[in-house]
This record gives structure tokens, sequence and C-alpha cells, in this order.
């Protein structure tokens, strides 16, 4: 018995999970429970059969901030300490 529910897509059982991406590397398919069905390829929540589309938009804005603030905050260092 699988613990992700069947593609919404096919009704395929069992889809694999997901283990790196490019917009998530390791972490980000982990934690959107992101699922590739074995049967039409589709891509989904493993947990609610709905598409990650917006929690991979959110994610990829939070990375892209959360580099920004360190590449600046880096940045602007020398120029606070002195």
């Amino acid at each position: 018995m699988s613990q992700h529910v069947p593609c919404p897509k096919c009704g395929t059982p069992d889809p694999e999970q997901v283990k790196f991406t490019w917009w998530g590397g390791m972490i980000g398919p982990k934690l959107l429970s992101h699922v590739k069905c074995v049967g039409c390829k589709n891509v989904y929540n493993g947990k609610s059969g709905a598409s990650n589309t917006r929690g991979i938009l959110i994610y990829s804005l939070v990375a892209v901030a959360i580099a920004f603030i360190i590449f600046f905050g880096l940045a602007l260092l020398p120029l606070l300490l002195r």
C-alpha cells in the first residue's frame, strides 16, 4: 500500500517520490511531497493529488529572497564594520 494518492490524471497507483528538482534541489520535493506517476509521468502533491505549482512558486520566491538577503548582507558587512 502506497503512502501517496493515485495519479489524478490516469489513476495509476504507487507514484515514485521525486528525489531532486531544478527548483528545489533535494529539500523542495520532500517539503511538498512531490511525486511522479510511473504511468503518465504527471507530477503532483502525493498527499493531496493537487498540483504543486503554487508551492513551487512560493518555495522559489522564499529561496531567492533568502539568497538576496545573504548576498547583500555579506556585501554590506565590510561597510558596517568600519
